[in-house]
């Protein structure tokens, strides 16, 4: 395992993975993941669910009063889902360290909390979803507020991918926000012992707009512009990760498109929580949007700590 970093708490070796369960399907397969991850860099895992008592009472309103078993029941099967959790859990990593938490603060609430201190946040995304609502207010909240590294498993896609055999893949849109997912891009590289893709597109013109719009570009003083930025971006980090095969990846248009393709062949996909162009108070960009709803793979949103 890749030595850890100490300059941040996410990167401390205490630093525990937590994973959120609903029951779910989608839920379960984050659990395995996340047991899978903790696993192989001798990390505890740490799983937790809300119980929102404060949203289940307001609805019950008077109604508590006559069925006041109702929120035992809430509580009853919090710990139901929590069990069952930390069953898949020791099934799929017998030798993992696992610690559970329910609590009656609202579940976006308390993963965001303990994101602060947590090598990464795991949460679940089911299906194909067509809509952001389908992803459920939880996710999203986690995803867009949440400190370090969020970690999105979808329910549908292929088996879980590890190894060398299957690259990390960074998204890199020349701001900011690119070096923090820079960081954890290498990181998870290192982590994997494999190679990283480092994915740059010129412009964000949707891709799929256009049947057969080119995929490489063809104005070298464009070509020659986007590889100097790629080049600007990634200046230090093999120095910092000299074990990691870097691929670089540049094309004239469609972040979203070249991502999601990429996401077929990769184990992860990294990309920053707001983009070049994102609007003040909007913190998870197009592009993290798209991916988290679309890609074949898990992704992963890192974010800096500027907005906190």
């Amino acid at each position: 395992m890749a030595a850890h970093r100490t300059d941040r708490p996410h990167n401390l070796a205490s630093a525990a993975i937590v994973v959120g369960t609903d029951g779910s399907a989608a839920a379960h397969r984050a659990v395995h993941w996340a047991a899978e991850t903790a696993a192989q860099r001798g990390r505890t895992l740490h799983i937790v669910h809300g119980l929102d008592l404060t949203a289940a009472a307001a609805a019950l309103g008077s109604y508590d009063v006559l069925a006041p078993g109702v929120i035992d029941n809430i509580r009853r099967c919090g710990e139901e889902y929590i069990t069952s959790a930390a069953r898949l859990a020791r099934a799929v990593a017998p030798g993992v360290r696992i610690r559970t938490e329910v609590c009656e603060a609202e579940s976006a609430r308390l993963l965001i909390a303990r994101s602060a201190d947590a090598h990464m946040v795991v949460l679940g995304a089911a299906g194909d979803s067509g809509t952001f609502a389908h992803l459920g207010s939880t996710l999203l909240a986690v995803v867009a507020h949440g400190r370090g590294t969020v970690a999105v498993v979808r329910h549908r896609g292929a088996e879980l991918r590890s190894g060398g055999g299957y690259p990390v893949v960074v998204g890199i849109d020349g701001s900011a926000r690119s070096q923090a997912a820079l960081a954890a891009a290498f990181h998870e590289a290192a982590e994997r012992r494999t190679r990283l893709v480092a994915v740059h597109a010129w412009c964000d013109q949707r891709f799929d707009r256009f049947a057969g719009y080119p995929n490489t570009i063809t104005d070298p003083v464009v070509a020659a512009s986007a590889q100097a930025l790629l080049s600007e971006q990634l200046a230090g980090w093999q120095e910092k990760y000299p074990d990691v095969p870097i691929i670089r990846k540049v094309y004239p248009a469609g972040p979203v498109h070249q991502l999601i393709e990429w996401s077929r062949l990769a184990q992860l996909v990294v990309v920053g929580n707001r983009g070049r162009g994102g609007f003040r108070g909007l913190f998870l960009g197009s592009t993290g949007n798209a991916l988290v709803q679309h890609a074949h793979c898990p992704v992963m949103v890192a974010h800096t700590e500027q907005h906190r």
